[in-house]
């Protein structure tokens, strides 16, 4: 019976031994790149990866952390100015974490850059740039793991959400300080102060309508052509067509626009907001009947031209529009979010811009 049972250890050990091995070396390479990868953050935020990296730390397996990955073309002759944008928000998130006193190794924010990982791109079939993709610790990226950048826009508080609802890592967005703001609102109390100081004998100008008017209408025109949405979305001021070098100031998608666009829209709604003025004032002013009739036409001019315009850039964006006005704006500029295309080693590469 002695025998039997130290027979039954021997065979119990022989089935077991490659197993633990196994086990053993699974966790010693799991080891080795973590260890790796917080070496790689410790001296920079974003890690950097090409092929053979990415295919090593984020593809294969034993993997534990989660990396969220930004592919992007950052080279100057891809002229990707939307890249460079996102990068500038990646940064900001992936330092964020790493200066944060909850940052541990269960999520790695990296990069691959096309020019240095082109085989990549081929890999995973991408063809758009820039695209962020959460590679979860256990499994392959499912459909919510691709950020929809369309939709939410790259800002680095937008990134954040996405990063939490998929690793259910909340980073704190930490940016750096920008003294922009407090200058110009100094400079601004500094004007006002020195009005008050200088026609401190006279202060009808604070009681002016007209003044305040003009005011309340730059910041109403301002808001409505769309700097909130530039503000929180940070968008392109145009797209440059790399190929053709044609310049398009209108987003063709109605879930996007350029910093241009807003001033045109601004410019736009100036010009109807001053033709109303002028027919109001034709209407009701005590000048010549001559000079009401010009101010009348005038009005009637702007409000028709600018109006027109406003509905040509409206059906430009929103595709089947089927009313339009008098005058039409060309079409021919309004591109799609990622529309400009470039070739590198028979990949095509259409960056999101």
């Amino acid at each position: 019976m002695a025998a039997l049972g130290v027979l039954a250890l021997l065979l119990l050990a022989a089935c077991g031994g490659p197993r633990a091995a196994g086990q053993k070396r699974k966790e010693m390479v799991l080891s080795e790149k973590v260890n790796q990868l917080m070496e790689w953050a410790s001296k920079r935020s974003v890690i950097r990866m090409n092929g053979d990296k990415f295919r090593r730390f984020v593809k294969a397996p034993p993997r534990n952390y989660s990396v969220i990955v930004m592919f992007t073309a950052l080279q100057p002759h891809r002229q990707c100015v939307v890249c460079k944008q996102a990068d500038e928000e990646y940064q900001i998130l992936a330092n964020s974490w790493r200066y944060s006193s909850a940052f541990t190794n269960k999520i790695f924010f990296a990069m691959v850059d096309f020019d240095e990982g082109s085989d990549v791109f081929q890999m995973l079939n991408m063809n758009s740039a820039p695209t962020f993709i959460n590679f979860p610790a256990k499994g392959k990226p499912k459909r919510g793991d691709t950020y929809e950048l369309q939709v939410r826009g790259f800002a680095a508080e937008q990134l954040a959400r996405w990063v939490a609802d998929r690793t259910d890592v909340n980073i704190r967005v930490i940016r750096p300080p920008n003294y922009a703001g407090p200058l110009m609102l100094g400079l601004l109390l500094a004007v006002i102060g020195g009005l008050v100081y200088l026609r401190g004998s006279n202060l009808d100008f604070l009681y002016n309508k007209t003044g305040w008017a003009f005011a309340a209408l730059c910041f109403v025109l301002a808001m409505t052509s769309g700097q909130m949405w530039n503000h929180i979305r940070g968008p392109p001021y145009a797209h440059k067509n790399p190929h053709t070098g044609q310049v398009s100031y209108i987003h063709g998608s109605s879930q996007a626009q350029f910093v241009a666009e807003t001033h045109i829209v601004l410019l736009f709604n100036g010009g109807v907001t001053l033709g109303m003025v002028l027919l109001h004032e034709a209407a009701t002013s005590d000048l010549d009947v001559g000079k009401r009739k010009i101010m009348c036409i005038a009005g009637i001019g702007l409000v028709v031209l600018f109006f027109s315009w406003l509905l040509s850039v409206f059906r430009s964006k929103y595709h089947g529009y089927p009313y339009r006005y008098m005058i039409l704006l060309s079409e021919t500029g309004s591109v799609r979010f990622g529309c400009s295309r470039g070739e590198a080693r028979g990949l095509k590469l259409v960056y999101n811009s």
